[in-house]
């Protein structure tokens, strides 16, 4: 007896061929949906910021750290070499200027000093002496030109006497020659006593100012070997506050070796960090903010360190005008540097946005707010809080600002 066979509804050629539609169908849909603007997301309101375009001033600056420090460092070094003996003050002691700080001793430099005073007393003794027979000497030739003096005024008497004498005939011609050249050898002793007598005036000068000279000279070396012997006694060159003293009694100090540091604690000075990106852009009586207590202080640009070190440079900024009361040495401040002057702009609020976008496109609202669609923007300039808007958006519109990091590949989202 046959078997009837049933009939299948779908043979293998029919379900390839209704495979191979479905698929088509789904790559139709797929390619349809891919040109019509990409996916779609729904984001809920409160996961997102958003934020409203606005016009007004805009002035870049860039966020830097800054340390406090005195306005003045004065660096205590050791000018004489020694042995630490005393310590007067201990570090972070409030010194005045002039008082001691600690005394070194140095026996080769003290004995120095003891042959130095020995050498000026032995010169002054011998200046002395010399002083005192050059006297005698001036005085000898005194006598001598008053001797001479005195025969030539007897020469010039008998002389005048004969003469009037041997025109009367009274006496002989022998007589009246003899006079005469006593006369003129009288005169010519006057004439060799006065020369020497002025020769050994000048010369007594001399040796008077090159003793007085060489006396001067040798007072300056024994002050100066003084001074030296008093540099042992380290003092404050300021007034100020003693920090990083490092000297311990026995210890032994090289000469130049540094000691420690007075800080002038009347007056601040901050020490900023700035990446060398912008070291063009930065010069002198240039300003930055910062707040402190809720209250905003201004401080200006003084000293640029050019200096490039791992990526940055150091500036030295000082107060202007009002200083914050309480501030110290070491605090650390957070300051905003200005890099331009202000002006009007539209302004986007600074977000997570720009690290995915570079600034070049950015999610901005339908006007019910219930979308956001990509938009092509272009930013300009930056501060802490701000972007400076160029062109894409205009006063008044609200766009997404917080993180893109979820939003790969969405071209739209859907705000609930």
């Amino acid at each position: 007896m046959d078997i009837q066979i049933e009939k299948k509804k779908f043979s293998k050629s029919k379900i390839i061929t209704f495979g191979g539609i479905t698929m088509l169908l789904f790559l139709i849909i797929y390619v349809i949906y891919a040109t019509s603007g990409g996916s779609k997301l729904a984001v809920n309101k409160e996961r997102i910021s958003i934020s409203t375009i606005k016009n007004g001033v805009f002035q870049e600056n860039i966020p830097v750290s800054g340390i406090v420090l005195p306005i003045t460092t004065i660096y205590l070094d050791a000018i004489e070499g020694g042995r630490v003996e005393e310590k007067f003050v201990e570090d972070g002691a409030l010194m005045k200027k002039g008082e001691p700080i600690l005394r070194l001793s140095n026996t080769d430099l003290e004995l120095s000093l003891i042959n130095q005073e020995t050498s000026v007393y032995n010169l002054l003794t011998q200046m002395q002496i010399s002083q005192n027979a050059a006297r005698q000497n001036t005085i000898n030739r005194l006598n001598q030109f008053t001797d001479v003096e005195n025969s030539l005024i007897e020469a010039k008497r008998l002389y005048d006497l004969n003469t009037k004498l041997y025109e009367k005939g009274a006496i002989g011609r022998q007589d009246y020659e003899s006079s005469v050249n006593n006369y003129n050898y009288q005169k010519q002793r006057m004439k060799l006593t006065k020369e020497v007598l002025q020769q050994d005036s000048i010369s007594s000068k001399q040796e008077i100012e090159q003793a007085k000279n060489s006396y001067k000279r040798t007072q300056s070396a024994l002050k100066l070997m003084r001074k030296k012997v008093e540099d042992l006694i380290v003092r404050a060159p300021i007034d100020g506050q003693l920090t990083s003293l490092d000297a311990e009694i026995g210890q032994s100090k090289n000469k130049g070796e540094r000691l420690g540091q007075i800080d002038v604690i009347t007056a601040f000075k901050v020490r900023v960090d700035i990446d060398q990106h912008y070291i063009s852009r930065i010069y002198t009586g240039q300003k930055g903010t910062f707040k402190l207590n809720n209250k905003e202080y201004t401080l200006v640009i003084k000293k640029i360190y050019t200096q490039v070190l791992n990526g940055r440079f150091q500036v030295d900024m000082v107060f202007d005008n009002e200083v914050p009361k309480g501030i110290r040495r070491g605090q650390n401040l957070q300051i905003q540097v200005a890099l331009s002057a202000e002006k009007q702009a539209l302004l986007v609020d600074k977000g997570g946005f720009f690290l995915k976008t570079g600034g070049n496109w950015i999610f901005k609202l339908t006007e019910d707010e219930s979308e956001a669609y990509k938009v092509d923007i272009q930013l300009g300039s930056q501060n802490t809080k701000y972007y400076e808007v160029i062109s894409g958006l205009k006063e008044g519109d609200k766009v997404i600002t917080s993180s893109y990091d979820s939003f790969n590949e969405i071209a739209q989202i859907i705000i609930k």
